[in-house]
């Protein structure tokens, strides 16, 4: 009788309760996020505005573009004018043009990625805040 009570009361500790197994074991997981690069980056935001479908999805896009410590490429802007004008929104596309000019370090990073986009403005019909409100 001793020896039945003994294995009976070893087995039950050995063998986890009802409430132990249906418990859930809470684990985070911390996942290293890896380094986009620039040519990621760009590929990734020419593809998103290309396919940008309307002015929410569009400033969307742009929010979080130039939200990033980087400059963006002329490809990715260039991607960013053409979707401005697709979506109809001219006001849009001028002031792509005002967060280049806010995000460059210099007045001569401004000018190139002016003279790179130039004939883009040109087919595109896209005044330069700076050409439609001279400073006085």
């Amino acid at each position: 009788m001793m020896r039945t009570a003994l294995t009976t009361a070893l087995r039950a500790a050995a063998r986890p309760s009802v409430a132990a197994r249906s418990t859930p074991i809470l684990v985070r997981f911390a996942h290293a996020h890896a380094q986009e690069s620039f040519e990621q980056f760009s590929a990734r935001y020419v593809s998103f505005f290309q396919n940008a479908e309307d002015l929410f999805e569009l400033q969307r896009g742009l929010n979080n573009c130039f939200a990033h410590d980087l400059v963006p490429s002329p490809e990715v802007i260039e991607a960013a004018v053409k979707a401005a004008r697709r979506v109809n929104d001219y006001s849009t596309a001028v002031r792509i043009f005002e967060g280049i000019k806010e995000k460059v370090e210099n007045k001569t990073q401004y000018e190139t990625y002016l003279t790179e986009l130039k004939g883009l403005r040109e087919e595109l019909g896209i005044a330069l805040r700076e050409e439609m409100y001279p400073p006085a």
